[in-house]
Parts: structure tokens; C-alpha cells; sequence
């Protein structure tokens, strides 16, 4: 996702007068200029960072939504919203599949030391914000027994 595709969005939805979506939209903007100025590329927000914030917002609302007790409906409503907001803009993730092919192919090497523990930390550099963790974590588990 392109950080200037987040603010032209940002702006429509003020425009707008849609506030849950702004205010979304506006949390994954803030995020993104934050990591960036933390990894000091505040002018260059590139598209990796951005796509590693929308994921993590996406889990921050997850467990909010998880977390949120029964009797606090519109709560629980408004965290709903927000995560399907989010998730319009969330990358593309690998499937279990394509995880399971990916690993075959560039980590045959590792894979043949059925050590778990070193083919994730090879593994996760390569597909991290690609793929998520516990689908990943699942592969490797059946490729190694």
C-alpha cells in the first residue's frame, strides 16, 4: 500500500464526513510516519513499512475486538468497524499452499535439518508481512515431522 494512497483516502473520507473511517484511516497514517521516523526515513515512507504498520494495526484491533467484554456491544460494533476498515488496505497474505511451496523451494537446505527452530528464523526473514506467522508457524510444524 502506498502511504500517499492512505492520504488521498484520509482526505475523501474528511471530505466525507465518514469519522469512523477517517479516524481509521488517520491511526494507520500516524503509525507509518512514526515507523518511519524511527527507522530515519521520515521523507521516504516506503510501501514496506506501511504494509508492516497496517498488519500490526490490523492485530492491535484483533485483540481489541477479542478482548472487548459481551455486554459492551457498541464498543465491540466500533472495533468491528475499525478492523474492516483496516483490512481494505491490508496486503495480500500467502496461503498455507503457497507458504508450504515457498519454503520447499528456497529453504530445502534448512529444511532438511528438520530443526524447527532454525528453518523459522530463516523462513520468517523471507516472509514476514507476507504471510502470517501462525500460518507459517503450521507449515513448518507439518514439514518437519
Amino acid at each position: 500500500m502506498e502511504f500517499t494512497t492512505l492520504q488521498k483516502d484520509m482526505i475523501a473520507a474528511m471530505k466525507a464526513k465518514d469519522k469512523e473511517r477517517k479516524d481509521a484511516i488517520s491511526s494507520l497514517v500516524s503509525a507509518a510516519k512514526k515507523a518511519a521516523i524511527d527507522e530515519g526515513c521520515r521523507d521516504a515512507i516506503t510501501e514496506e513499512i506501511v504494509n508492516r504498520v497496517i498488519l500490526k494495526e490490523m492485530k492491535t484491533v484483533k485483540e481489541q475486538i477479542d478482548g472487548c467484554p459481551e455486554e459492551r456491544a457498541e464498543l465491540r460494533k466500533e472495533y468491528q468497524t475499525r478492523y474492516d476498515i483496516i483490512c481494505e488496505y491490508a496486503p495480500a497474505m500467502l496461503s498455507a499452499e503457497e507458504v508450504k511451496t515457498v519454503i520447499q523451494e528456497k529453504f530445502a537446505e534448512v529444511l532438511a535439518t528438520k530443526n524447527k527452530g532454525q528453518i523459522m528464523k530463516s523462513v520468517m526473514g523471507e516472509l514476514k508481512g507476507k504471510a502470517d506467522g501462525k500460518v507459517i508457524n503450521q507449515v513448518v510444524s507439518d514439514l518437519c515431522q
